[in-house]
């Protein structure tokens, strides 16, 4: 089945976008008005239609928002802890997302948490909180600034990606959170 990444916007108007080459592939920007408002690797092979309905057929890196995307990116790839280089977000999400992606911030580089304890830390119950968590986080719109990909199954269990389980292993060990 397609997956089509601009679902996650919500109708948010695109105002620029870039293309940021990484060292795990490109990863494509979308900036709006307030703010980065997607960070995705692939997302141009997945949807090159949606690409430019949401008005982001032409490249424009000197956004704010998308430059300092990249700052972010380039201190991160470097192996330097970004989360002082302040990234202006315009994530669009419903309230439980949004607290999630809030939590999701606030995990250290370098450090993971469960989909239990990223639920705990939003408030929610027990009852099916770590499948919302997990829904959450597969609706994250900013890859690695909002890092999903420090988030863990019970147990440790290495679950969903949606830039690939394979991605998510590498980013982890770039960051020292899993071992060689």
């Amino acid at each position: 089945m397609k997956t089509n990444p601009y679902a996650k916007l919500r109708g948010a108007r695109i105002v620029a976008c870039a293309d940021i080459e990484t060292p795990l592939g490109t990863m494509s920007a979308l900036a709006t008005a307030k703010g980065l408002a997607a960070l995705w690797f692939d997302a141009r092979k997945r949807d090159r239609d949606g690409w430019a309905a949401h008005g982001a057929d032409a490249q424009d890196g000197r956004h704010p928002a998308i430059a300092a995307a990249r700052r972010w990116l380039q201190a991160y790839w470097a192996g330097e802890d970004p989360t002082e280089i302040e990234v202006p977000l315009d994530l669009h999400g419903t309230p439980l997302q949004q607290a999630v992606w809030t939590a999701l911030r606030a995990i250290p580089y370098g450090r993971t948490r469960s989909y239990g304890e990223v639920a705990a830390a939003c408030g929610l119950s027990r009852t099916a909180a770590a499948r919302a968590t997990g829904a959450a986080c597969g609706a994250n719109p900013v890859g690695l600034i909002v890092p999903c990909h420090r988030v863990l199954g019970a147990k440790g269990a290495l679950t969903g990606f949606s830039a690939g389980i394979e991605r998510k292993i590498a980013l982890l060990r770039h960051e020292g959170a899993l071992l060689a």
